[in-house]
């Protein structure tokens, strides 16, 4: 029997590997705190926030609204980020 292959990054190399990462309810996020890079997957569409100062930990989300971000500060809804090209 083989092992088990992990699962490819789904976000692109450069940004290395993320300090936090995970995903619920057909979302997943990966914070890259050295880039300032939030990157969240939704549905297969995938957008790219500059985080700024925070520093995120963690994601909640509730009854189809945005996603909302643990930092360091308290959270950060993802609708007050700014978006990235």
């Amino acid at each position: 029997m083989e092992p088990m292959k992990g699962s490819e990054p789904w976000w692109p190399q450069e940004l290395g590997q993320p300090s936090s990462s995970g995903g619920q309810d057909g979302m997943r996020y990966a914070f890259f705190p050295d880039k300032r890079r939030l990157l969240v997957e939704t549905d297969g569409k995938l957008v790219t926030y500059d985080s700024s100062d925070h520093r995120i930990s963690g994601v909640s989300q509730s009854n189809g609204r945005a996603p909302s971000f643990t930092t360091q500060n308290g959270d950060v809804n993802v609708n007050d980020l700014k978006v990235v090209d």
